[in-house]
């Protein structure tokens, strides 16, 4: 993969995500100003709290893949994009054309989901 389109699917991962976190923002910030003004039963609010709940997890989970596209951004400056930083194995384009965030070989994700990272 050359680097012209590694900078266009890491960007067009940016764009994604950013409009998700802007979206996500602001029903956290609609949720609590319908908090503020609910005055009905306590089974209202405890749905309302849930719903703000869930969309501050999600949104910690976007700016979680924000922080990866800016790695993803910083590993195409050094030229060390298609590399997995667990082994230094390069990153078979397919995979990078279809999680352009990706970090590691599908091996090496397998293992990391399952038994956590083995980097220092």
């Amino acid at each position: 993969m050359n680097e012209r389109r590694a900078r266009e699917l890491v960007a067009r991962e940016r764009t994604r995500v950013e409009a998700l976190l802007a979206t996500q923002v602001g029903e956290i910030s609609a949720d609590g100003s319908l908090q503020r003004q609910q005055t009905g039963e306590y089974v209202d609010a405890a749905s309302a709290l849930d719903s703000e709940s869930v969309s501050v997890a999600l949104a910690a989970g976007l700016r979680e893949q924000l922080a990866a596209v800016e790695r993803a951004e910083k590993r195409i400056e050094q030229g060390t994009y298609r590399i997995s930083i667990e082994s230094g194995l390069p990153i078979p384009d397919a995979r990078l054309e279809a999680e352009p965030l990706a970090e590691r070989t599908v091996e090496e994700q397998r293992d990391h989901e399952a038994h956590g990272s083995r980097r220092s």
